[in-house]
């Protein structure tokens, strides 16, 4: 069994994906191709926004805001402390502060009364300036934006929303990566929307935000591209990859999203009386990046862990450490900050495979070995 069935997307898209491909090695369009074009209008069009600027991963895709904001020294980045790493790593390399944030245990997004916590320390330390706020989209689900907004609005924060693992997900119809002064998603293979290498996005509805972003991923370019106005990176989306993504995204978009949620809800049908499942608010859908239960303790999570790979099911645990215990970021202090929702995450969470192309034998053998009382 595989955690995420790429093989078996391709079987299903090898005619599409190998033209695609193909259509590219023809007209030799390597960098910037018109495929990119193509797509960047596509995903803006999808989750609603004015603009749409790909790049060369999701890192990049924050990096580069956080630039075009100048973001720097002594400024305070808040961001959800149980993460992928990139989240925080961004804020470092503009020498600014991620300040870490506890989660809601019940949907893994960052804890709206906690970030209010952490933004009145900062003010009250008065050491940094709060700048801005990365709500992550975690496993799938949204953040809560209803809430975040208000309270950004009210600290004079930037919000930029990590949709990295959460594209395809919506609140009351409106779909990630449309919250906020600008959100970014990535085309890692194994994300909700991927392609066969590395690649990224960025939405926005501001124009001169726009206009700076399309300068930064080429070097900083002004007019044309040895007139530079500022420094920036180098962090194209590569031809083939837009190319890759095409066919993909038509597929995301005409089935594989709902066979996700379809297979979500299976899951929680099965297993919400053994385990505990993930959380969808009223009002929300999941694109479900990765199907994670919740187990009493890192005991029961590691022996259920050990008996589904003795039956040659794959399980992932995301993430076995809170970045504010990272060792990175002991000289900052954060060895001592105690956020007991991210840490309790960390030690009972387990995610499940989860792809559009699993079936009612794989996922009911998960289910026969769960039920299964091992602790």
């Amino acid at each position: 069994m595989e955690f995420i069935d790429l093989k078996a997307q391709y079987k299903i898209l090898e005619k599409e994906i190998n033209t695609a491909i193909q259509n590219v090695l023809n007209h030799g369009g390597f960098i910037m191709g018109k495929e990119v074009a193509e797509l960047e209008e596509q995903l803006k069009d999808y989750v609603g926004r004015k603009y749409c600027v790909t790049c060369a991963n999701g890192t990049d895709a924050m990096a580069m805001v956080l630039m075009a904001w100048d973001i720097k020294e002594d400024d305070a980045v808040f961001v959800p402390s149980f993460t992928f790493m990139s989240t925080a790593e961004v804020v470092s390399l503009r020498g600014a502060t991620p300040v870490f944030v506890d989660i809601d245990i019940d949907t893994f997004n960052i804890d709206v009364n906690s970030l209010e916590d952490a933004i009145k320390c900062v003010i009250a330390e008065g050491k940094l300036k709060p700048k801005a706020v990365i709500p992550v989209d975690l496993f799938g689900l949204p953040a809560d934006y209803d809430k975040l907004v208000p309270l950004a609005k009210k600290y004079n924060l930037l919000i930029l929303e990590d949709g990295a693992q959460g594209f395809g997900g919506t609140i009351n119809g409106k779909k990630v990566c449309s919250f906020g002064e600008a959100s970014t998603t990535s085309f890692f293979p194994a994300k909700p929307l991927g392609c066969y290498g590395d690649g990224g996005a960025i939405f926005t509805d501001d124009e001169e935000l726009y206009s700076v972003l399309t300068s930064i991923r080429v070097h900083g370019k002004g007019e044309y591209k040895y007139d530079n106005v500022r420094v920036g990176l180098n962090s194209r989306l590569d031809t083939i990859q837009a190319a890759i993504l095409l066919p993909k995204f038509k597929a995301f978009k005409e089935y594989e999203l709902a066979d996700r949620q379809k297979w979500g809800g299976v899951y929680k049908s099965l297993l919400q009386n053994i385990v505990k499942t993930p959380t969808i608010p009223k009002g929300y859908t999941s694109s479900f990046a990765q199907y994670t239960i919740m187990l009493a303790n890192e005991k029961q999570r590691d022996i259920l862990q050990k008996k589904l790979k003795e039956n040659g099911i794959p399980s992932m645990v995301y993430y076995p450490k809170p970045l504010h215990m990272q060792s990175v970021y002991k000289n900052l202090g954060f060895e001592y900050v105690c956020l007991p929702q991210s840490e309790m995450a960390s030690k009972c969470v387990l995610s499940l495979p989860m792809h559009p192309y699993l079936d009612a034998e794989a996922v009911n053998n998960i289910y026969n070995i769960t039920r299964i009382r091992y602790f």
